[in-house]
């Protein structure tokens, strides 16, 4: 972007940088930036233990927890071959399995290494015919999501000749089974073997089998486990059998529809065997033999569980031990259980799609994260932001989109991306904190600033952007702009190309065209602040755009409040920018329904580089406030022609894109 510079005058020069460094402040909200409104962001306040969590709960959430392939790429697999290849790594991986994935030869292996997340994306993912495996020493391992069916042999009940699990672990740690369905296979549906411990199985779905879920195979009594919210329907054993378990903590299982062909013995619930302590809380158990019973040598402690109908069996003995001596957790009713296992156990349609990604928890930087997303990515990925101030630059090309950057703290100042970089070493590209090329892009509840002190500079060209978009279909929501010239630029990868863009909730700083570009954007309920340049005369420019003559809509300023710290009668609502002198730059800007204050020139738009803002698409609209008036300067437009230029008119497309206000 060229620029005439306006200069400070020296006599000013150091209130200017200590109203900029108090501009730039990452402390507490101005009053004007706590005034704004805030989006209805629930997500980021979601129970830990919630059966939609992305982390685990339970014993595998101790010593050191599990974390499966965070801090790896994030890889999507259709095929037998992606899956094994990328299972079987020796690096972390986030593997996204959208496909039935018919595994062969029949009831082949597939190997799972540590430092894995297998998961399926919404129902799609699934494994057929085939097992997933993982070797003595595993660890930190995450399975979710999947279906894993039909590796069963007609006339083999018992699996005694074909061992097809649906997973197999022998000897691992740290490993989260959490909303898969095992259905129909060869022997077990879950064998948890030889001294396995820190594991958690929660909200999963076993039915139509004989073996549904082993513990055990050892003489060492060291497997820690927490199994909850699992549906066992239309099995006959092992729901589960526990053998040598040093901790098994049974609560909010599901137990129905047990398999009944009149074995006296080997139909049964749950089984402490050999030196297990167990304990069972709020379960439902409906119709079920045996419904849970322990060896002379072993403790169960039961308690909170509903009996529907059951026979045989109800042992308890000993004191076991005390779940909560080891972890938070909180059983839901018993009573409930039935309900509330039906509607969230197995596969769940919402979970897969999004993939989330822990800043710094599991990638040391934001930028990090972005490189652990394939180029093509097909999938919705959130980085989740832990509050803090990120001292880096971003950059988002065009072939990663669908991403969400979501700041994690209660306030949108709590989580900040923050650089220096003025446009002197690298132009608008180049100085932006954050520059996001691809398209379908989302940032919600974050602060982005570039803190460049141009009082402290002397330079040809002071642009400092804090964000650069050139991405179509983004949206910021409840995020903060701060930087003093070009703080927000939202432009398209070429001139005749439209990209669109909706802030809504936001809050933009900056003094000279602080708010540029040829993309289509929409800036809603947001306050934006003119900064003083300490000029009694002449402070700034708020929008300078470059919208291309074909494109009817640039800059909707809508239901916003504008501020300033500058006198009155001294900033310009905006000038016309002809990048390169390019004639088809016709920029167009359209502020209405908006409070503008007395810092506002009586004549409030200007020219630029030799063209004039009467040749530019400029008007105003119902706007209020001691800046606002109507003159033969200030174009305004028609009731007809407003209703023309609402939201949706400017970002509306054959796509059938239509973000709003929440």
């Amino acid at each position: 972007m060229t620029y005439l510079r306006s200069k400070r005058l020296l006599g000013t020069a150091l209130a200017a940088a200590t109203a900029l460094a108090a501009a730039l402040a990452l402390g507490p909200l101005t009053p004007a930036e706590a005034a704004a409104p805030r989006p209805r962001e629930t997500a980021r306040h979601t129970s830990a233990n919630g059966p939609w969590a992305d982390r685990p709960h339970g014993f595998a959430s101790l010593a050191g927890s599990t974390t499966g392939g965070a801090g790896g790429q994030v890889v999507t697999v259709r095929t037998q071959a992606d899956l094994a290849k990328y299972a079987a790594a020796d690096a972390p991986y986030v593997i996204r399995v959208a496909a039935a994935i018919e595994v062969a030869p029949f009831g082949s292996d597939i190997v799972v290494a540590s430092d894995k997340t297998i998961v399926g994306v919404g129902t799609s993912g699934e494994i057929v015919h085939g097992e997933l495996h993982l070797n003595p020493g595993t660890h930190n391992v995450i399975i979710r999501n999947l279906t894993i069916r039909d590796s069963y042999v007609e006339g083999d009940r018992d699996g005694k000749t074909q061992d097809f699990d649906a997973i197999q672990m022998d000897s691992v740690h740290h490993v989260w089974i959490d909303h898969n369905r095992f259905t129909h296979m060869g022997d077990g549906l879950l064998d948890v073997r030889k001294a396995s411990e820190y594991l958690t199985v929660s909200y999963n779905r076993f039915d139509t089998h004989n073996k549904a879920f082993g513990i055990g195979w050892t003489e060492d009594v060291k497997t820690r486990i927490t199994i909850d919210h699992n549906w066992f329907h239309g099995t006959k054993q092992r729901n589960p059998s526990a053998d040598n378990c040093a901790y098994a903590h049974l609560y909010n299982n599901y137990l129905s529809g047990q398999v009944d062909d009149g074995d006296p013995v080997w139909t049964y619930g749950n089984w402490a065997r050999g030196r297990t302590k167990m304990v069972i809380e709020n379960s439902y158990y409906d119709g079920v033999q045996h419904p849970y019973q322990a060896d002379e040598t072993a403790e169960l402690v039961q308690r909170g569980s509903v009996l529907k109908n059951t026979t045989g069996r109800h042992d308890t003995r000993g004191t076991a031990f005390d779940p909560h001596d080891f972890y938070p957790y909180r059983a839901d009713p018993a009573a409930a259980v039935p309900a509330l296992v039906k509607k969230a156990a197995g596969p769940q349609r919402s979970l897969g799609i999004r993939t989330v990604l822990h800043v710094p928890a599991d990638y040391p930087t934001v930028q990090a994260a972005v490189d652990a997303v394939p180029d093509g990515n097909d999938g919705a990925v959130t980085l989740a932001l832990a509050p803090g101030t990120y001292r880096e630059q971003v950059r988002v090309p065009a072939g990663k989109p669908y991403l969400t950057f979501l700041g994690t703290g209660d306030d949108r100042g709590d989580t900040v991306i923050v650089y220096d970089t003025p446009n002197e070493y690298g132009g608008s590209s180049g100085s932006a904190t954050v520059l996001l090329a691809a398209h379908d892009t989302t940032a919600r509840h974050l602060t982005f600033v570039n803190d460049f002190d141009e009082a402290a500079h002397d330079l040809d060209s002071e642009q400092a952007l804090a964000v650069k978009t050139t991405g179509d279909r983004i949206v910021f929501e409840d995020t903060a702009f701060k930087g003093n010239q070009d703080t927000l630029m939202t432009d398209s990868p070429k001139l005749d190309t439209v990209s669109r863009v909706y802030v809504h909730d936001a809050y933009i700083e900056g003094d000279v065209d602080f708010l540029y570009g040829r993309a289509t954007t929409v800036v809603e309920d947001s306050v934006i602040k003119a900064l003083s340049r300490g000029s009694d005369s002449n402070n700034g420019y708020i929008t300078a755009p470059s919208t291309w003559r074909g494109n009817p809509y640039g800059f909707l300023i809508t239901d916003s409040r504008i501020v300033s710290d500058a006198p009155a009668g001294t900033f310009h609502l905006g000038r016309p920018w002809h990048p390169g002198g390019e004639p088809d730059a016709v920029g167009q800007v359209l502020i209405r329904d908006t409070v503008l204050p007395a810092a506002i020139k009586a004549s409030p738009w200007t020219d630029m580089g030799g063209f004039s803002w009467r040749d530019a698409r400029f008007g105003e609209y119902h706007n209020r406030g001691p800046g606002a008036a109507v003159t033969a300067d200030r174009p305004q437009l028609s009731t007809a022609d407003a209703a023309r230029h609402e939201v949706a008119d400017y970002l509306r497309g054959t796509d059938g894109w239509a973000p709003h206000r929440r």
